[in-house]
């Protein structure tokens, strides 16, 4: 908590010291370009994982409450077994309701031809152009396919030190380097600083292959540390959203706030809220 008071005071006092600067004498004063809305031209969301114990129409709700207008989609509120006709069902409601299904998982993908061929075409059906994922690094070779015959890019979850697959955004680079460039990284800001890396260094290192983000704080860089709200954590938010913006990141960036599973709009907000007052200071 002292740190998220820190983080707080030292955003405001300098945004009070940059205004009550005065222009050097005879210094021709530059305006910085305004930037494009609050996000700065990034693509932020949420992870329906935050909604996990309810339905559909909450999470719309809780996204659109909170001002955002994408998600990624769990199996929770879009089994990977539903129909064609039901995915495509779901996909109409979210975007009538100003919601874009922008990518979908953690997906698990199976070491199976019709469990994968059923994930990619659950994808497609969505309309989202990007898959989370996660698989035995054995098949990979066997994606090279699937994304060719898709057009659909994996974005593999690192999901930290418990992970024994994909620990790390470095060792999942490992598996997927020689392979199709659509299959490429899902960052998770908070797993990635429980393994020990710079989440913003990461970022700015894979950027060629990066197609989606999960934004969270951590209590504790370490691998028991826990997720809690944005602000009141260790975690750099504001340099991993100035690396994103820097790259000129298309991808998501989506809010998966795991705390307060029973009542997470209240945390969802606040992290939301903190992290739009950070893109204040990012240039």
């Amino acid at each position: 908590m002292a740190g998220a008071l820190v983080n707080r005071r030292e955003l405001l006092g300098a945004g009070l010291a940059v205004a009550g600067m005065p222009a050097l004498a005879g210094e021709a004063r530059a305006e910085p370009a305004p930037p494009a809305g609050p996000w700065h031209g990034l693509r932020i969301g949420v992870a329906s994982y935050t909604f996990r114990s309810f339905g559909l129409d909450v999470l719309i709700a809780g996204t659109r409450r909170v001002g955002l207008d994408c998600v990624s989609l769990k199996e929770m509120h879009l089994p990977l077994k539903s129909a064609p006709e039901q995915r495509k069902a779901v996909a109409a409601k979210l975007r009538e309701a100003g919601v874009a299904p922008l990518s979908c998982g953690v997906v698990y993908l199976p070491n199976d031809e019709p469990g994968i061929r059923n994930a990619f075409e659950y994808t497609r059906d969505l309309g989202a152009p990007v898959m989370v994922c996660s698989f035995d690094p054995a098949i990979v070779g066997l994606l090279d396919r699937y994304v060719a015959e898709f057009d659909i890019r994996l974005a593999i979850h690192n999901h930290g030190p418990g992970d024994k697959r994909f620990a790390t955004p470095d060792v999942v680079w490992e598996t997927i380097k020689d392979h199709d460039k659509r299959i490429g990284f899902c960052i998770d800001v908070g797993h990635t600083l429980r393994a020990g890396v710079d989440p913003a260094k990461a970022i700015l290192k894979h950027r060629d292959r990066l197609y989606d983000v999960h934004l969270k704080d951590v209590d504790r860089a370490e691998p028991k540390g826990g997720t809690l709200e944005a602000g009141r954590g260790v975690l750099d938010l504001k340099a991993v959203l100035a690396a994103l913006v820097k790259i000129d990141f298309r991808g998501m960036a989506d809010f998966e706030y795991e705390k307060d599973g029973a009542d997470p709009l209240p945390g969802l907000a606040e992290s939301v809220g903190y992290c739009k007052g950070l893109m204040v200071g990012v240039r």
